[in-house]
């Protein structure tokens, strides 16, 4: 049985002073969960977040890695190794705006992800499709690219990632794909997962992602092949993130 996984993504937002709160408030609110909760706090905050979550239920992403695995003439980079050693349990891969923003290919995603698994860091690999390409039909098609690049690139352990499907068309936008919608995406990508091993199809975590809120998470986490949430700016309010993350039945 795969436990549900909600994980909020606080992008480039937050100081120490409304994280503190954030987490002062959220906390308790989500105790009783029966989620797996994930913060993934801007790279500066990670060692707040450590100090104020000790003892918690909540572990600690990072919102992405370099590939280079080994110390070097890196300006700017964290590897995997580092996250490990700084408290990180996750680490987003190929969020749709490293992919838009940074240039971030299939190839790249493929050796970010093998980097965190080498340092015991779990990869939330995140895949979807623009709303150019959702309307020419061909989000299958981008989605399977994406995720077997990846699959095709690692060596082993391949049952250690969570994916994250994320219509780029429905990130902070206010847009959703609906149940229906999102569901038939997930049910895919399982299939995907089966084609490699039928352990791994029942194994690995799908979360969507897409302006999750309160209102339409317990409908979207209902779906059979939706395993949590990939939250955006819901996880910046304490009780709306609260209330998604108590959405699990």
């Amino acid at each position: 049985m795969r436990q549900k996984l909600v994980a909020g993504n606080w992008k480039m937002h937050g100081n120490s002073q409304s994280i503190r709160e954030l987490l002062a408030a959220l906390t308790p609110a989500v105790a009783e969960s029966a989620a797996e909760i994930a913060v993934i706090p801007p790279l500066v905050y990670v060692p707040l977040c450590v100090d104020l979550l000790a003892g918690s239920k909540l572990s600690i992403g990072a919102q992405t890695v370099s590939e280079q695995c080994d110390p070097g003439a890196y300006t700017g980079e964290v590897s995997a190794e580092m996250l490990a050693d700084s408290g990180c349990h996750y680490v987003l891969v190929g969020h749709s705006e490293r992919r838009s923003l940074y240039g971030e290919n299939d190839a790249l995603v493929a050796a970010k992800t093998e980097a965190a698994l080498n340092a015991k860091v779990l990869p939330i690999v995140c895949v979807g499709e623009t709303r150019e390409q959702r309307e020419a039909g061909e989000t299958l098609k981008v989605v399977g690219r994406q995720l077997d690049v990846v699959l095709a690139t690692l060596k082993s352990e391949h049952e250690k990632i969570t994916v994250a499907y994320e219509p780029v068309w429905a990130i902070g936008t206010g847009l959703t794909a609906t149940p229906e919608q999102a569901q038939e995406v997930h049910a895919f990508i399982r299939t995907q997962l089966a084609a490699h091993s039928a352990e791994l199809a029942d194994t690995v975590r799908i979360l969507y992602g897409g302006s999750v809120k309160a209102a339409n998470a317990a409908e979207l986490f209902a779906q059979p092949d939706i395993d949590g949430g990939l939250v955006g700016g819901a996880s910046l309010d304490a009780e709306e993130f609260a209330a998604i993350c108590n959405a699990i039945g």
